[in-house]
């Protein structure tokens, strides 16, 4: 079921994701300006990628796979099941991790740059953020990588849009540490450091489910990712894209990623 000659493809699109935390704090450090009206239409366009790409072909494939097991009429059922199952998952690490510390509640960054002088509650606070993107982004990359596994041309899609929607993660961990270390380097560090959570998901996903892997077991998989990747474009990317800049600007760049994903399909 999975061509194992892509193994190598899959893990390096994983860790393109993981490290784009990394992005984040290259431009928070070195940007003059960070525009917000462009980071708005990213994660707008990011989420509309990841929302897009969710319904019309992850879980179609998980539907397909299932299907043809159990019948459409059950096969759907638990297709239903696995992505409500998904959005409770990726819910439920949202519960678990205190809400200030949490990358899905948004902060004004401006503030926490005000307060610089609350040294010790910076670091504390950069320092749990990295430690919860990190939780984020274990789901995220047995995402990228099951996909990649599967179909390379939908995993580049889906690393992507990951890619766009880490950066502004990879800040919400800089800026604090930066500000309360006065160091860029180990504010970078810890930002990057973050972001691995994702390849190391992948390869534990991997190792510790390969040898159960069925059309079944596919099908579930793949229809709890894309509740988890709906759960996080409608929870954190599009709030997140709203605070930033405008509501139309976020939107539009929702419906471009969309628009964009759907051309991609129908090319490849």
């Amino acid at each position: 079921m999975f061509d194992n000659s892509n193994i190598l493809l899959a893990f390096s699109l994983t860790l393109f994701a993981g490290l784009s935390t990394g992005i984040g704090s290259l431009f928070a450090f070195y940007s003059k300006e960070l525009k917000p009206n462009f980071l708005a239409a990213s994660l707008g366009f990011s989420a509309g990628v990841m929302i897009y790409v969710s319904f019309m072909e992850i879980l179609t494939k998980a539907l397909e796979s299932l299907s043809e097991i159990y019948g459409h009429n059950t096969g759907q059922i638990y297709t239903v099941i696995a992505f409500f199952v998904g959005i409770g998952i990726i819910a439920l690490i949202d519960k678990l991790v205190p809400e200030y510390e949490n990358p899905h509640e948004i902060k004004n960054l401006n503030k926490v740059c005000d307060d610089a002088c609350k040294q010790k509650k910076l670091l504390r606070m950069g320092l749990f953020s990295a430690f919860a993107i990190g939780i984020h982004n274990f789901p995220e990359g047995l995402a990228t990588f099951m996909a990649a596994m599967k179909d390379p041309a939908l995993g580049i899609s889906i690393a992507i849009a990951i890619a766009i929607h880490n950066i502004p993660e990879g800040i919400a961990v800089s800026v604090p540490i930066y500000f309360a270390t006065k160091s860029k380097k180990r504010a970078l560090v810890l930002s990057t450091l973050s972001g691995f959570a994702e390849p190391v998901g992948a390869l534990l996903g991997y190792f510790l489910l390969r040898h159960f892997f069925t059309e079944s077991t596919f099908g579930i998989i793949f229809a709890l990712v894309a509740g988890i990747m709906v759960y996080i474009s409608l929870d954190e990317l599009l709030p997140t894209a709203e605070e930033y800049g405008k509501h139309h600007i976020a939107i539009s760049g929702l419906i471009l990623g969309m628009l964009v994903m759907a051309v991609s399909l129908i090319i490849i």
